[in-house]
């Protein structure tokens, strides 16, 4: 005789976990954002330089030593009688130290030099990768943080901000920034930051990565802005025949046509010519604007450059001091 009854398996034994492992899980999970948040959160000051609408930054941690307030370049309306909350409460007047709206970075200086124990630096972490869960924080208000939650969804780069700035990348996080949410951290699970948020990098919520918040910062820090180089000459992508581009030993399918040169510019000074067709910059081929840019973003004022060009089809060299756009 065939026993037909079935026996129902205890609790956990079918293979699902069970309703009291799942609740442990998720609450071990819940704490984990719990304490990300906290810890970032002794990092992170309240600004107010607009009317309205406070904004956040970042106490942070420069190459020197000091600790400065990074934060959005965007919400610094004002550059005098800026009000800072810090982390515990105390209120203190900030000095804009350089900003950048180009990258939409901006630093300022606590005062008094030495900001005493009760400020800690944010700690940062750069090992991002997309598909990580991350918290953008902020502090709008005087009356605490916020915080939301999602997911990495890209980092796209390197590219160039609206302003032509080159950018080591920009990170796309679904999160959502409140209103005075730019210029403080995203941060992963550790409690680490990964990026410095702004709302006037994309349409979306995005953030910038470590490496350009370094690189900024350490420029504003030594110069109180960004130093870039120009050449003075307006000039348009052109197709490049073959029998030009192999009188000076290239394959490239384009290179810039010089339209305009700046009276007393470095090209001027240069020798460059309207009509001059430039083909490289320093052994690196120059098909189109953006690389004419990326060339120039890698300069620092006062470099020497080499430029190949056509010059009536016939291949010249020509040594280009590059100067710095004020």
């Amino acid at each position: 005789m065939t026993d037909d009854t079935q026996q129902t398996p205890p609790s956990g034994e079918s293979g699902q976990p069970s309703q009291s492992s799942q609740a442990s899980a998720l609450g071990a999970f819940s704490d984990q954002l719990a304490n990300a948040f906290e810890r970032a959160s002794r990092s992170i000051v309240s600004i107010a330089a607009r009317p309205r609408q406070s904004a956040s930054g970042v106490l942070w941690q420069a190459d020197s030593g000091e600790v400065v307030i990074v934060t959005a370049d965007h919400v610094l309306e004002r550059e005098d009688d800026i009000t800072v909350i810090l982390p515990e409460g105390h209120v203190i007047k900030a000095t804009l130290a350089g900003r950048d709206p180009s990258t939409d970075l901006a630093v300022l200086r606590l005062p008094g030099g030495d900001p005493g124990e009760a400020v800690t630096p944010i700690e940062v972490n750069d090992g991002l990768k997309v598909g990580h869960l991350a918290l953008a924080i902020g502090r709008p208000t005087e009356g605490g943080p916020r915080v939301s939650f999602g997911v990495v969804s890209a980092v796209e780069g390197p590219r160039r901000s609206g302003h032509g700035a080159q950018i080591e990348g920009i990170i796309f996080a679904d999160v959502t920034l409140y209103p005075g949410f730019s210029g403080g951290p995203l941060v992963g699970l550790d409690g680490k930051m990964v990026g410095l948020t702004s709302s006037r990098l994309t349409r979306q919520s995005a953030a910038l990565p470590l490496a350009t918040v370094r690189r900024v910062v350490g420029a504003l820090l030594t110069h109180g802005r960004m130093r870039r180089g120009y050449l003075g000459v307006g000039a348009q992508q052109i197709p490049l025949p073959t029998a030009l581009a192999q009188k000076v030993g290239s394959q490239q399918e384009s290179a810039l046509l010089v339209l305009t040169v700046e009276a007393d510019s470095p090209a001027e000074k240069g020798g460059i010519l309207i009509g001059d067709l430039i083909v490289s910059i320093n052994g690196q081929s120059v098909t189109g604007v953006d690389g004419l840019r990326g060339a120039l973003a890698g300069a620092a004022p006062g470099q020497p450059l080499t430029l190949k060009l056509l010059r009536g089809g016939e291949p010249t060299d020509a040594s280009v001091t590059v100067g710095e756009r004020a």
